[in-house]
C-alpha cells in the first residue's frame, strides 16, 4: 500500500473551505472525480438542485491548484464551473437572458464577499423543438453558464455558497426565505 500523498496546505484549505460550507435544502452536492490533466491538484463536486422533487438544474465546480502559479489565471487555485438549467421557451428567447445571466454569478460572488480576480467565461442559451418520435411537449430551452475565476485566497466557503446561490438563480428558485405563490387558478378551471 502506497503512503499517503500529502497535498500542498494551500489546497487542502481550499478543499476544507468548500467542504465546510452548507448550501440550501434545494440543492444536493456530491463530491466526484476531478479531471486530472488541468492541474497538479484538483478537486471537483457536482449539484442537482431539485424542485417539488425535479431535477431543475445542475452543475460542476472545479477546483484547480498549481503550487507554481499560473499567469492567465493570477494565482495558484482556479474554480470552474458549467451550470445548466431548462427554462421556458419564451425566457430563453430573450436576448437579455446571457447578461442577466452572468449577472447571477457575478452578484452571487459579491453578495458573498467570495474576492476575486480574472473572471471569464460564457452563457449559452439554445432553444430545441421536437419532431417525429419525440414530438411531444412545446419549444424547450436550456441555458449554460460556463465561468472561471481566481480566488483572492484560500478560504473557498464564501466561493460555494455563491455557486450556490448560482445554481439557485439559474435553477428560477425563489430567495431563501421567500415562498413561491401558488398559480391562481379562476374557480372552477381545472
Amino acid at each position: 500500500m502506497a503512503p499517503p500523498i500529502a497535498l500542498p496546505e494551500t489546497f487542502a484549505r481550499a478543499v476544507a473551505g468548500l467542504r465546510s460550507a452548507a448550501p440550501r435544502s434545494e440543492i444536493v452536492l456530491e463530491e466526484v472525480g476531478a479531471p486530472q490533466r488541468l492541474a497538479p491538484y484538483a478537486f471537483a463536486l457536482a449539484a442537482s438542485v431539485l424542485r417539488d422533487g425535479d431535477e431543475v438544474a445542475t452543475g460542476r465546480l472545479i477546483l484547480l491548484h498549481d503550487p507554481a502559479g499560473h499567469e492567465a489565471w493570477q494565482g495558484t487555485l482556479r474554480l470552474v464551473t458549467y451550470v445548466t438549467a431548462e427554462l421556458e421557451a419564451d425566457m430563453v428567447a430573450d436576448p437579455l437572458l446571457p447578461g442577466v445571466g452572468w449577472t447571477w454569478l457575478t452578484d452571487a460572488l459579491d453578495a458573498q464577499d467570495a474576492g476575486h480576480r480574472a473572471i471569464g467565461g460564457t452563457v449559452t442559451q439554445t432553444m430545441s423543438t421536437r419532431f417525429g418520435e419525440l414530438a411531444g411537449p412545446p419549444a424547450v430551452g436550456d441555458i449554460e453558464i460556463r465561468a472561471s475565476w481566481t480566488p483572492v485566497d484560500d478560504d473557498l466557503a464564501p466561493h460555494l455558497l455563491a455557486w450556490c446561490a448560482l445554481l439557485a438563480s439559474t435553477a428560477g428558485l425563489p430567495p431563501p426565505g421567500v415562498t413561491a405563490l401558488p398559480e391562481h387558478r379562476p374557480a372552477g378551471a381545472a
